[in-house]
């Protein structure tokens, strides 16, 4: 990972946008992506020439209406690196893309190509929790896995594994937060909290609150790892 943000350090705060209608992006997380849309592969071809970085937002309610345009976005989305790629026939890829850091865009720039891109700001965590809040937030969230990973699910013990990580608490919500399936517009508000402290007690709420009742099915749109994303 930090091999990955270097990548950040004569970042110009130009980021190309990828706007999608149901992936909110994290820090720490990988995300695959098959690229189809021609303004799209534009983009990857471009980003793989250059920086190799592409900013992930997540699209508004109502999109469908000028998706071939520029729909509103919201304004937090994370900047992620392209990790691995493969190129495929008709100029398609496929791409493995890890998220480094929340940005802000303040302003989008006018186009110069078939994409979107943006002015951004990045973001940082506030704050950290201390050692017993800490231990705290791992105890929750292993009590709430079992509502949310069915019992013989592969993905339950990688979660295991990194509850007793050493991942930070702010990594940890991150991990968590892209890998459950919780609503995007949850997942949304969860990558917009910069305070850590109340990042941790929102994904807590979150997954105490919109939990599957008993013996409903767990919805898994979601797998963990996650399946390739189609723009």
């Amino acid at each position: 990972m930090s091999d990955d943000l270097s990548a950040l350090d004569d970042f110009a705060g130009s980021a190309r946008l990828f706007p999608l209608p149901n992936l909110v992006l994290f820090p720490y997380v990988i995300q695959p992506l098959h690229i189809f849309e021609p303004r799209y592969r534009q983009m990857t071809a471009d980003a793989l020439a250059g920086d190799r970085l592409i900013a992930v937002v997540l699209l508004k309610p109502g999109f469908e209406e000028d998706y071939e345009g520029r729909p509103a976005v919201h304004p937090i989305g994370c900047l992620g690196k392209i990790v691995a790629d493969q190129r495929l026939d008709g100029g398609r890829y496929n791409l493995l893309l890890r998220g480094l850091r929340r940005v802000r865009l303040v302003e989008e720039l006018p186009a110069d190509r078939l994409y979107r891109t943006a002015r951004v700001e990045l973001l940082s965590d506030a704050g950290t929790l201390g050692s017993d809040a800490a231990a705290a937030l791992r105890a929750d969230l292993a009590e709430q896995l079992p509502r949310w990973v069915p019992q013989d699910a592969p993905p339950l013990e990688q979660f295991r594994k990194l509850l007793d990580s050493v991942l930070s608490a702010g990594a940890l919500c991150d991990v968590f937060s892209f890998a459950l399936p919780l609503d995007v517009a949850l997942k949304q508000q969860l990558l917009e909290e910069l305070d850590v402290t109340v990042r941790a007690r929102r994904l807590v709420e979150m997954l105490r609150e919109h939990a599957p009742a008993a013996g409903q099915a767990v919805p898994h749109d979601r797998k963990f790892p996650p399946d390739f994303s189609p723009n």
